[in-house]
């Protein structure tokens, strides 16, 4: 059933009438808050309005941002797929996991069964747990979401551009819980499909604590849209978005028609930054990094900084902006501190919990931040500096020796102050080393291949 024909139901039937709801709204006992997570795959720092976006149309996330809080310093842990989604789901830096790579159709690893995610967790608090959208944590069975804590999945194993020429992948499948429904999946109205999806999960459990983690196949290429946001905007990229966009304003419609607002946080972000786009047409378009250098698989601020929005009726002050720096790892001990979970003890979990940020209680505890490419350890950030090591040539950016920015007057990351602040950097140096012999042995890479 699509958004558009529940509130077609509810509207005729008369069986929960907004007026009712409110009354019934009122004498419901206090109980755990729900958490809805909508996670955009390869959305710019730059692209939604409230980040400055002049030609792309996302009322709803400006309204988010307009009644809730926004984020200006907040990261991915990585600047790609796979990575940026095992941090945020262990809260726990991916080398950890050794979820360092993107997977592919033919990867044969994925999510530890030892990993703990923060469904897993919240289940144990007698949470509903609920995956709709892109997984990427490993296709094969023993590593799909439904072992991973979540009682229900409806979405894709992995990124949508996985059928390589010549076409040694399989079609790309379309799953529910760990059966194909469709191959290959038809893309133009897989957000549609996703948010009714996401719109029938709230509304079957309205009444029970629950945790929707919503991750989207889009922007990330190739970009597919339906025929009600085709030629929306002024290209195919907006468009996208746009559709995005709507999606977010479905949920947030859904939850105030069974008066939930006030009982649910919501949280948008992206997984890392926009893809590099070259030589692609005006038609087409591509992400906007809102000024910020640099684009995903770099650990430049275009590749790791997110837009990152976070709405809670009555709990959160409207019109907040937050240039305290964060990161996707927080999420982890935040939700958990939020259902009254106690954080396993047998492991370090690396996010902070950002509650006091989010209340305008507090700060963040600590103020280091780690980037890593693969296993390679390329960045970190301390309050206002940000060193990142040498690098051979990127596909797209020449090659560069040690840098030092200030990010608070340069967050375009165009002076490098390395001559100026050699202290600075040897400092940053110094620690980066100790973080990485902190981290002791660490697992193999997932990335393994079978034969196709």
């Amino acid at each position: 059933m699509s958004y558009s024909d529940l509130l077609s139901v509810l509207t005729l039937s008369g069986l929960v009438p907004i007026t009712t709801l409110a009354q019934s709204k009122q004498e419901k006992p206090v109980r755990l808050p729900n958490i809805i997570f909508i996670y955009a795959d390869d959305l710019g720092y730059g692209d939604p309005g409230c980040y400055g976006n002049k030609d792309i149309k996302t009322p709803n996330l400006d309204r988010m941002a307009a009644e809730g809080l926004r984020f200006t310093n907040f990261y991915s842990c990585s600047p790609v797929c796979s990575p940026s989604r095992a941090g945020l789901l262990t809260g726990r830096y991916q080398v950890r996991s050794g979820i360092t790579e993107v997977l592919f159709p033919n990867s044969s690893g994925g999510i530890d069964s030892s990993e703990i995610t923060i469904a897993e967790l919240l289940k144990g608090k007698g949470y509903v747990t609920g995956i709709i959208g892109k997984w990427h944590l490993g296709h094969l069975s023993q590593y799909l979401p439904v072992r991973h804590g979540f009682d229900y999945w409806f979405g894709l194993p992995y990124s949508n551009d996985m059928e390589w020429q010549p076409r040694k992948d399989p079609p790309l499948p379309l799953m529910r819980n760990e059966t194909i429904i469709d191959q290959p999946a038809y893309q133009n109205t897989l957000t549609q499909r996703y948010t009714s999806e996401a719109v029938n999960f709230i509304s079957i459990h309205k009444d029970h604590p629950f945790f929707l983690y919503f991750p989207h196949t889009f922007p990330h290429v190739p970009l597919h849209v339906s025929a009600e946001f085709n030629k929306t905007s002024s290209s195919l990229y907006g468009d996208v978005v746009q559709e995005l966009d709507k999606s977010v304003g479905d949920v947030l419609n859904i939850l105030k028609i069974y008066g939930l607002e006030e009982n649910t946080m919501v949280v948008f972000s992206s997984d890392n930054g926009p893809g590099y786009a070259r030589n692609v047409p005006d038609s087409i378009g591509h992400g906007n990094t809102g000024g910020l250098k640099g684009w995903k698989a770099t650990t430049f601020e275009g590749g790791i900084r997110e837009p990152a929005i976070v709405y809670w009726k009555g709990k959160i002050k409207p019109g907040t902006v937050i240039s305290d720096p964060a990161i996707m790892l927080d999420w982890f001990p935040t939700f958990a501190g939020l259902a009254g979970c106690t954080l396993p003890s047998d492991r370090v979990i690396d996010g902070k919990d950002i509650s006091g940020l989010l209340f305008n209680k507090g700060k963040r505890s600590g103020n280091e931040f780690y980037f890593y490419f693969g296993k390679q350890f390329e960045a970190m950030r301390e309050g206002k500096w940000k060193f990142k090591k040498a690098h051979e040539n990127y596909s797209f950016l020449n090659a560069h020796g040690d840098l030092l920015y200030n990010l608070e007057e340069d967050p375009g990351e165009t002076t490098n102050l390395i001559e100026i602040y050699p202290k600075v950097a040897e400092e940053m140096k110094m620690k980066m080393h100790k973080f990485i012999n902190s981290l002791g042995t660490l697992p193999e890479p997932k990335i393994k291949t079978y034969a196709r």
